[in-house]
């Protein structure tokens, strides 16, 4: 057994990296619940923003401060993607995009491998050993930072989708897309536009990520992993479910880790996953179709 204060360190520890899990989620769950499909290129599309915040920082420039131009970069690289390559190659079927989607995946993860090589790289920041003293637990300063980030991207994502025309529309072409379509909204443009806030958030749990992370060209698939098992938690299309989805699973991974030892931090990650699917295939907030 464990004292008290350890556990509580767990779990706060737990939910600042559940707070990356989480971003990395809403990306992958946002796109399922307009374009109701499953992007496989999500790891390969969060492995390339991380090697765009390492050579910004190779650059002189931090990566939370790249992350001003990272995200919009990607973003439009997300819109261009299902603009003019995911959705035209499908030809309106929904297997279609699965296979568009994993051959884009198996292009992004090749090229960066021929690039780069399969070397692992890191970066050195200055407050990269930097700590939160709470008394009874250090926090480390770089995920203090992707948590405090996340809450505000949660928070900028929630009023795009709840206070502007673009996100009556995503929510529009969500819930019923001819209708949408019948009313005016331009369902290919809010398709693109959906993707393309994907690529943003998985832009900016890059340049999170990096400081206390390492990068190379399969690094994304990992995160992908745990994506599915906080998407299908919180339910297929539910935002708020994926946010506490991500936070729930990173509270059960550090306290996996803390009670069957570091290497086995993950196995209370599957136990849940295989639970909710038994249990509750629709998640905590999904509904039946």
């Amino acid at each position: 057994m464990f004292s008290p204060e350890i556990v509580i360190a767990a779990v706060i520890n737990g939910l600042l990296t559940g707070a990356v899990y989480a971003l990395v989620s809403v990306a992958l769950t946002l796109v399922y619940g307009v374009l109701h499909i499953i992007n496989f290129a999500h790891g390969a599309i969060l492995t390339a923003a991380m090697f765009a915040a390492f050579f910004a920082q190779q650059a002189g420039v931090d990566p939370l401060i790249a992350v001003v131009f990272i995200a919009p970069a990607f973003f439009l690289l997300g819109y261009a993607m299902q603009r003019w390559i995911i959705g035209p190659a499908s030809h309106g079927d929904d297997r279609n995009i699965l296979l568009v989607t994993l051959g884009l995946s198996i292009v992004i993860e090749n090229a960066l491998l021929a690039a780069f090589r399969s070397d692992t790289r890191s970066i050195d920041v200055p407050y990269g050993f930097s700590s939160v003293d709470l008394g009874f637990v250090f926090l480390p300063m770089p995920r203090v930072i992707a948590f405090g980030v996340t809450c505000a991207v949660a928070l900028l994502l929630w009023a795009l989708l709840t206070r502007t025309d673009a996100g009556k529309a995503i929510r529009a072409v969500a819930r019923e897309k001819l209708g949408a379509a019948l009313v005016g909204i331009d369902v290919p443009h809010v398709y693109a536009l959906t993707f393309g806030i994907g690529a943003a958030c998985l832009a900016v749990a890059a340049c999170v990520l990096l400081p206390s992370y390492y990068v190379h060209p399969r690094v994304g698939n990992a995160y992908v992993l745990i994506a599915f098992t906080v998407v299908v938690l919180g339910g297929m299309g539910s935002v708020p479910g994926a946010m506490i989805g991500g936070l729930f699973i990173g509270v059960v991974e550090s306290l996996s880790g803390l009670y069957f030892g570091e290497s086995l931090g993950q196995l209370g990650v599957f136990v849940i996953f295989i639970l909710v699917l038994l249990v509750r295939p629709t998640g905590l907030f999904g509904a039946r179709a």
